[in-house]
């Protein structure tokens, strides 16, 4: 058993609780040993973020080199010159450490980063138990606006289709329970 990291990858439509998912992982159960990977982007930091620990902080130069460079697992163009991916070099020092390291991606993403590393990685979708639902934890969060939810409704019809491609899909209706069952998915990959 080498003692080389792991990679866990999340992915999940907005709102249905992924992030609070990692959240609970990374903050209760520190005997995983997981650590974000670090990913970069082509925009300016913001507030008091610094470079290598929020996000690699690239020119949008420097980041379409490195994509043309294939240096990268993953990236997306959020619009024009804005840019977000992970570096394969940074997995690679992360892993290299014994960290186990965590992807917080979009659908897309998520397949990309599974499909690069096989069975090295484990890939679980947090599903909402409904669009109904999400619908409804959209409008209790209050903090966008109408047309917003719908464009955001209307992408988690659509990345729930990717739900199949993934290792495991855990239905978050009760956040405890799906949060077990998380914690138990990756405990027992980290065993293998």
């Amino acid at each position: 058993m080498d003692n080389k990291g792991k990679l866990i990858i999340f992915s999940a439509p907005s709102g249905s609780g992924k992030s609070t998912i990692v959240q609970y992982l990374m903050k209760e159960h520190p005997e995983l040993n997981l650590a974000f990977s670090v990913s970069c982007t082509s925009r300016a930091p913001r507030g008091t973020e610094k470079n290598g620990v929020e996000y690699f902080f690239l020119t949008p130069e420097e980041f379409k080199a490195k994509i043309a460079n294939d240096e990268f697992l993953e990236y997306e163009e959020v619009y024009e010159d804005r840019f977000y991916g992970t570096l394969k070099s940074q997995v690679v020092n992360q892993t290299e450490k014994g960290e186990n390291v965590v992807f917080d991606v979009d659908v897309k993403g998520g397949c990309n980063i599974k499909n690069f590393y096989g069975d090295k990685a484990l890939s679980v979708f947090i599903q909402p138990p409904s669009i109904e639902e999400l619908r409804r934890r959209l409008v209790g969060r209050a903090t966008d606006a109408p047309e917003v939810i719908e464009q955001r409704l209307a992408k988690a019809g659509y990345e729930l289709t990717f739900a199949p491609k993934f290792d495991y899909v855990v239905v978050n209706d009760d956040l405890e329970k799906a949060e077990q069952e998380t914690l138990k998915l990756v405990e027992e990959f980290l065993a293998k």
